[in-house]
C-alpha cells in the first residue's frame, strides 16, 4: 500500500503557511499509517493467541464475543468467504498459495465454495484484498509462487507468556496438534 502524497502547488505566492500545513498533515499520516500497521500485527498475534487457546482448552473457554470476533460464532447461519478465508490463513501454519487456501476452504467450508465459479480467483482477491486491510502479507515464496500469511508480530509477544500455562493444563497431544 502507497501511502506518497502528491500536492500541487498553488500559483500565488504567499502560500508558506498552506504548505506548513500540507507538511505537518503529510507527517501525521504518516505516523497514523505507522500506528495502524502496528495495531494490526498486534491484533493478529492476540487472534493467533486466542485460536491457539480455543484448540487446546475447547471453544467453550472463550466468551462468545470473542468467539464472534475470530469468526467461530453463531452470528451467521453461513459465515461469508472472507470471514472463512481470514479463518484459514489466521490458522494456517506458514504462508498459502491460493490453491492451499482453496483446498483448505473446501474442506472446512465446502458450501461457501460451491458458490464460487473459480475458487482460486476468488480466493486470491480475498487474500489480496486483505493484504489491503494490513491483517496479511503477500510475498513469493522460493518457488517464486505468490502466498500470503497472516501478520502477526515477528517477537513472540502474549504467545510466549502463555506457553507455559498451556504446557502445564493441556494433554501433550493437544499441544502437539498446535506445533504441527
Amino acid at each position: 500500500m502507497s501511502t506518497a502524497i502528491s500536492v500541487m502547488q498553488p500559483a500565488r505566492g504567499g502560500n508558506e503557511h498552506i504548505q506548513e500545513v500540507i507538511v505537518a498533515a503529510e507527517r501525521e499520516l504518516q505516523q497514523l499509517l505507522q500506528t495502524r500497521s502496528e495495531t494490526m500485527k498486534r491484533i493478529g498475534t492476540i487472534k493467533q493467541t486466542l485460536l491457539c487457546l480455543a484448540k487446546v482448552f475447547g471453544d467453550e473457554i472463550l466468551t462468545p464475543e470473542i468467539r464472534q470476533l475470530l469468526g467461530h460464532g453463531s452470528t451467521r447461519k453461513q459465515p461469508g468467504f472472507t470471514r472463512a478465508c481470514r479463518a484459514i490463513l489466521m490458522e494456517a501454519r506458514g504462508p498459502l498459495e491460493a490453491r492451499q487456501g482453496s483446498r483448505e476452504l473446501r474442506r472446512r467450508f465446502p458450501e461457501l465454495v460451491e458458490r464460487h465459479k473459480d475458487p482460486v480467483a476468488s480466493v486470491t482477491t480475498v487474500f489480496n484484498r486483505l493484504v489491503g486491510y494490513a491483517e496479511v502479507r503477500s510475498f513469493h515464496n522460493h518457488k517464486g509462487r505468490r502466498v500470503w500469511q497472516w501478520i502477526a508480530e515477528p517477537e513472540p509477544g502474549l504467545t510466549a507468556d502463555i506457553a507455559p500455562l498451556i504446557a502445564q493444563k493441556a494433554e501433550p497431544q493437544a499441544i502437539d496438534s498446535i506445533r504441527h
